[in-house]
């Protein structure tokens, strides 16, 4: 029987009080970090429906993808060495990462859309307000000539 948890939060560590078993009587086996290419391949699967401009943009950011996860491995070393404290990363949280990517570049989308959107409305209208404008300064010329007309019969 094979049993698999999570070792971020604080789940395994109460289940693992509330079943001493767990940890007493089995073997505890730690997966072995994902390998590069590993992680490319499905950063590269998850991100084939995300639409890009460019295909190098897309290269990048499937690159960028097992680079950032190999840092954070990197780093959670480094915070164990200095802060005597575990930060563990998980295939689920590069898979985490990878919606994240996804939820964040479709909500700066909808916004870029958005903002687009209120631009050229904005446009339209200062294009109609001028418009208006125009045809009221016509309007006020050809008012202003009859009404030099009207005060110079007034004064006569």
């Amino acid at each position: 029987m094979a049993l698999c948890f999570s070792p971020v939060g604080e789940s395994l560590r109460g289940r693992a009080r509330k079943f001493p078993a767990l940890v007493n009587c089995t073997v505890i086996d730690w997966f072995h970090p994902w390998p590069e290419d590993a992680l490319l391949s499905v950063a590269m699967k998850f991100l084939t429906d995300v639409e890009m401009a460019t295909d190098e943009i897309r290269d990048g950011i499937e690159k960028f993808m097992p680079y950032s996860f190999k840092t954070v491995n990197a780093y959670s070393d480094v915070i164990l060495e200095q802060e005597r404290r575990f930060v563990y990363t998980t295939p689920k949280s590069f898979l985490e990462l990878i919606k994240l990517f996804k939820v964040m570049l479709g909500k700066k989308e909808g916004e870029l859309v958005d903002s687009k959107d209120r631009y050229e409305l904005g446009v339209v209208k200062l294009t109609e307000t001028g418009e208006i404008v125009s045809k009221l300064e016509e309007e006020l010329k050809i008012f202003s000539v009859e009404v030099e007309a009207k005060k110079k019969s007034a004064d006569e």
